[in-house]
């Protein structure tokens, strides 16, 4: 048996998401899987490293998977032929049969596109969330130093049945806005991230950039322990999961 460790970039708005669920064959899972087992020949079953929702884009996902043959030299040559132009392989290298993309995450960085122009970039459309509003920057980023830290971040996740613990760390959140294509950016660098917990801290910063809520009241999120005192759930096109980190 061989084991495999690849890296898959690709533009969601077209897919409902990572994760195949049922039926549902629309998803970058199944649009591999298909392909993989097609080009083997064999049923191939592929592990993310975690799920991203539908329209959610991804510069760096890892996935790993198993099969009965050595890859040849020219595999990425020939997936990237079969697969859609908008899912890719980047990599892919033997790895040992104990490796799990999910479970040895050791953390994840997301990042959220704004688009700040006054009337929308129609080549951002899909991959940016636009807010012609003037955002209050500094204030965003009091904002962003309060959600840093190990916290219980049960407030800004959406599935209200989550039976683990919902204490993460986010190590880091960096606010840049690129005045050359005004598009703000803002990076989340973290040990791990609940069911639409980005969108959620994004909708809150944006809050606050608009003047709606102040920074403070991400403290009573948290207190609170209740998802109606966080921000809304920002618009998927805008995030992108860009890098997972592995200890080894």
């Amino acid at each position: 048996m061989y084991s495999y460790k690849c890296e898959t970039t690709y533009n969601g708005t077209r897919y409902n998401g990572w994760q195949k669920q049922g039926n549902t064959s629309n998803t970058i899972q199944g649009k591999i899987e298909d392909t993989l087992s097609r080009m083997l020949p064999e049923p191939v079953e592929i592990t993310g490293s975690g799920r991203t929702d539908a329209g959610v884009h991804a510069l760096c996902q890892v996935f790993h998977f198993h099969c009965s043959k050595e890859l040849s030299e020219s595999f990425l040559d020939e997936i990237n032929g079969y697969l859609p132009k908008d899912i890719r392989i980047i990599s892919c290298t033997p790895c040992s049969e104990r490796f799990h993309a999910r479970l040895n995450a050791a953390g994840k960085t997301y990042q959220y596109h704004i688009d700040t122009s006054a009337y929308g970039n129609p080549f951002l459309r899909d991959t940016a969330h636009h807010i012609p509003e003037p955002l209050d920057i500094n204030a965003m980023k009091m904002g962003a130093d309060l959600l840093c830290g190990t916290h219980d971040f049960k407030s800004f996740c959406t599935n209200k049945r989550m039976k683990k613990s919902s204490i993460r760390t986010i190590y880091d959140i960096k606010i840049e806005q690129q005045k050359d294509n005004e598009l703000l950016l803002i990076t989340f660098h973290g040990n791990g991230f609940l069911y639409n917990m980005v969108r959620i801290m994004v909708g809150t910063l944006i809050e606050i950039g608009l003047g709606i809520r102040n920074p403070e009241t991400i403290n009573d999120a948290f207190d609170g322990l209740d998802r109606s005192l966080a921000g809304h759930t920002a618009p998927a096109k805008g995030l992108f999961l860009i890098n997972v980190d592995y200890d080894n």
